[in-house]
């Protein structure tokens, strides 16, 4: 079977870098906190181009650092998408945060901003939008209308988004804080849990910092309440070996993005759009069918893997249902219907593309032909 992220194809590529600064932290032995912690943190701050990296544990405890480090709280309303992976939710509940959902747009999945002025109250704290599948939320209008409303923070949730381009800058640069994860399979992964925050503000960094270390400002001095949220050395280690061949990845996956869209044409399959104004570094590519269902088995017997990012939204689920209004997002609910991903990653063989290709012709015309 097609793998749907080809890590031991980039693994061979890069194995010598890898085994040399995993090698390196060993012989050291500093596994918290050790050299590379900053090493990795000074070149992702200047990568992205703000002031201040923080590694943490995960993606989702860098979301979960942001909304401490800003002292929100119960009784406060933090506004996001409900169509994304649970963790951006999860945080928000976990602090006795009111989440308040905004509906997203049909052809990017990404928040639609023409319906976030109306959701904000006097308690809205945070804005919380998700770069969904690899592309920025429209941030500069976000941000416009935050700051219409006396500053309003705004954290991006760019655990997908990592290396995408919104205008002139890069995601994690684009508001308040942006937050990201170094799951393996996301755009640039560790080979366990990891994640970081960005930011320019000094205080924010200083807060993080302390939060991610049990709130310690010194050995023992504890100034605010926090977490065990450190991100490992040789995670580091491993995101340093990557870093190398990032922008080159980061190159790929708009290259197989594009083949994947002018190949989808002919078909008559829509797919996620690109905004022209940025860049998507495609952490799944993303089509909307109507016998998703069908089609999806159909590829599944032509080992063609695929995946539904994401199949119910997250105002729908059990968990979160009585925290807001499950019915107030019809687009997203709508689209929950029809999304399906197919393999991507870097190294994606032009074989295995095409393979993937004709197999989802042939799925859907066969679901076609079964529901005449």
């Amino acid at each position: 079977m097609i793998p749907f992220v080809d890590l031991k194809t980039q693994y061979r590529a890069i194995e010598p870098d890898i085994n040399e600064r995993i090698s390196r932290v060993l012989e050291h032995g500093r596994y918290i906190l050790g050299p590379e912690v900053t090493e990795m943190e000074e070149r992702l701050a200047d990568y992205v181009g703000v002031k201040h990296c923080v590694s943490v544990a995960s993606g989702t405890d860098a979301l979960l650092i942001s909304l401490m480090a800003l002292g929100i709280g119960p009784g406060d309303e933090v506004i996001t998408t409900p169509f994304t992976f649970v963790a951006t939710v999860e945080v928000i509940a976990l602090l006795g945060i009111q989440p308040v959902f905004i509906d997203i747009e049909a052809d990017t999945c990404n928040v639609d901003v023409s319906k976030l002025e109306a959701l904000i109250s006097e308690r809205t704290k945070a804005i919380m939008p998700v770069s969904l599948y690899g592309q920025c939320a429209d941030m500069d209008e976000i941000n416009a209308i935050a700051e219409r409303h006396g500053g309003i923070p705004v954290i991006e949730d760019a655990a997908q988004s990592f290396g995408a381009a919104y205008k002139d800058r890069k995601s994690c640069g684009v508001s308040t804080i942006g937050c990201t994860s170094f799951f393996p399979s996301k755009p640039l992964g560790c080979y366990g849990d990891g994640g970081a925050l960005f930011t320019d503000d000094d205080d924010i960094a200083q807060a993080a910092r302390e939060i991610r270390v049990h709130g310690q400002s010194a050995r023992y001095v504890h100034t605010r309440v926090g977490v065990g949220g450190r991100m490992d050395t040789l995670q580091c280690a491993v995101v340093l070996a990557k870093l190398e061949r990032f922008d080159w990845e980061v190159e790929q996956r708009i290259r197989i993005g594009e083949k994947y869209r002018s190949m989808l044409e002919p078909l008559g399959i829509d797919s996620v759009v690109v905004r022209p104004d940025r860049t998507s570094v495609f952490a799944q590519y993303t089509l909307f069918l109507d016998d998703r269902d069908e089609c999806q088995k159909r590829m599944s017997e032509a080992d063609v893997p695929t995946a539904v990012h994401y199949p119910i939204p997250l105002n729908e689920q059990p968990a979160y249902r009585d925290l807001c209004c499950p019915d107030c997002t019809p687009v997203a609910s709508a689209v929950s219907k029809r999304v399906i991903s197919l393999p991507m990653s870097a190294d994606l063989a032009p074989e295995d593309q095409d393979r993937v290709i004709s197999a989802l012709a042939e799925a859907t015309q066969d679901a076609v032909a079964a529901s005449m």
